[in-house]
């Protein structure tokens, strides 16, 4: 029967075909809009990485200033002073931690013809890679040899990798950053977490750092910093006063694989927090933090409100089109009440003329989500026109979204045609026939 009325569904819409025309095109509209929103929140909102997103946890030590509080009232800073981090680090207490930070180098290549450029760098530490699973193609990253000995070596990023040297593998040749000779010890495949869970601070949705130097490397040759930094005391000028200053500045992450893990890890920030105390540093209250990776970009709000409150508008536009397209299919099924009559009157049951008007609804919203994936990639290419590569991770089609989009269309076409399907079953035979 489901083959049968699908065929008496072709037939109807191929006999109204402007009025079905404009049926689809009606729910392509709003699907369009709202999916091209869904779309843009549901990458803003994905878990970057899923198979080990609850053991990686984001640290907060609460060392800020008692008399003045953030923009989230007195919750600890986003970031860590270096005292804190080089403590943590030195204390070993997780499975793995990483200390880092953001910065930009000038990369000087070994052809004299070509110009030097500048390149997005992270300074950070041997378990940076195995913690954030990055992928190699030539080499690994450093060991905690190369933290200790300040060793001078550097990863590499893909596109790095080809325009330096030609794609070809580079592991032990040497590249000059800042005056500087560093080894490469590997090159990184494609790695692109959306959004870039592990530096929300600077930036949820930039892209990721094209080099990886070794933490301490940086900080002994004073490298540059070029990420968010805040302080609430002043201090003296020169590195080591920064370094012993009350300035955040360095994400710290560590891996706790499983409860008993991450509660010992929190009763040592306690003890490491009120141990500063007795010191005269961390004057507020006991507010030190753990956030696993999906809590710490709520935390942080990477999804922000205003995209919140649009995805709200598209489904109200949706709304909206689909009222259009219940006043559509009423007008086309009360249109049909003389052949819906003869139905009735050969023994079709309001039943069966039920299960067929709602498979004609369903076709009609297939097609309106055919035309809407259409309208939503080019709603998307809008996007990225208008903000350019600010968004370029955000504005790509994935099954999952595909499949939203055809069964959200087919959805919203069957509840718009419950009512008309309803009235249409509701003629009286009799009335109809003895007009025809």
């Amino acid at each position: 029967m489901f083959s049968y009325y699908l065929k008496l569904g072709w037939l109807s819409i191929r006999r109204n075909p402007l009025l079905s025309a404009l049926m689809v095109a009606a729910i392509a509209v709003g699907i369009g809009a709202c999916m091209t929103i869904i779309t843009v929140n549901y990458v803003m909102s994905s878990n970057p990485i899923p198979h080990k997103s609850e053991q990686l946890f984001y640290v907060q030590l609460d060392s800020w200033d008692p008399n003045n509080q953030g923009d989230d009232g007195f919750e600890p800073p986003d970031q860590m002073t270096y005292i804190d981090a080089m403590a943590l680090m030195k204390a070993g207490k997780a499975y793995r931690q990483v200390a880092s930070n953001r910065s930009s180098l000038v990369l000087e290549p070994q052809n004299e013809d070509e110009r030097p450029f500048s390149v997005d760098a992270r300074n950070t530490w041997s378990d940076f890679f195995p913690m954030f699973d990055l992928p190699f193609i030539y080499g690994s990253g450093w060991d905690d040899t190369a933290d200790r000995s300040l060793e001078r070596v550097v990863v590499l990023s893909k596109e790095i990798n080809e325009r330096v040297f030609g794609g070809e593998n580079p592991v032990g040749r040497n590249v000059r950053l800042n005056g500087m000779d560093f080894q490469v010890v590997g090159v990184i495949d494609d790695f692109l977490p959306v959004p870039k869970f592990y530096d929300v601070t600077n930036g949820a949705f930039n892209e990721p750092e094209e080099i990886y130097i070794p933490f301490n490397v940086a900080v002994e040759y004073d490298l540059p910093r070029n990420g968010n930094t805040n302080c609430w005391k002043p201090f003296d000028e020169g590195i080591e006063a920064f370094l012993n200053s009350e300035c955040a500045w360095i994400q710290f992450w560590a891996e706790l694989r499983n409860e008993t893990e991450k509660r010992e890890y929190m009763a040592f920030l306690n003890a490491y927090a009120e141990q500063q105390k007795q010191l005269g540093r961390f004057p507020r209250p006991l507010n030190n933090q753990l956030s696993d990776v999906m809590e710490w970009m709520e935390k942080e709000e990477v999804v922000e409100d205003d995209a919140q409150v649009m995805l709200g508008l598209s489904l109200l536009f949706l709304v909206v089109c689909l009222l259009n397209t219940i006043g559509l299919l009423l007008a086309k099924f009360m249109g049909k009440s003389g052949d819906i009559s003869l139905r009735r009157a050969l023994g079709a049951t309001r039943a069966n003329l039920f299960t067929q008007h709602m498979i004609e609804s369903g076709m009609i919203g297939l097609g309106g989500g055919v035309l809407g994936l259409g309208l939503t990639w080019l709603g998307l290419r809008g996007i990225e026109m208008l903000f350019g590569d600010f968004v370029e991770n955000l504005v790509g089609l994935d099954w999952v979204m595909v499949l939203t989009a055809i069964g959200l269309a087919i959805l919203s076409a069957l509840l718009a045609g419950l009512y008309p399907t309803w009235r249409a079953c509701r003629v009286v035979p009799a009335s109809q026939l003895k007009i025809h």
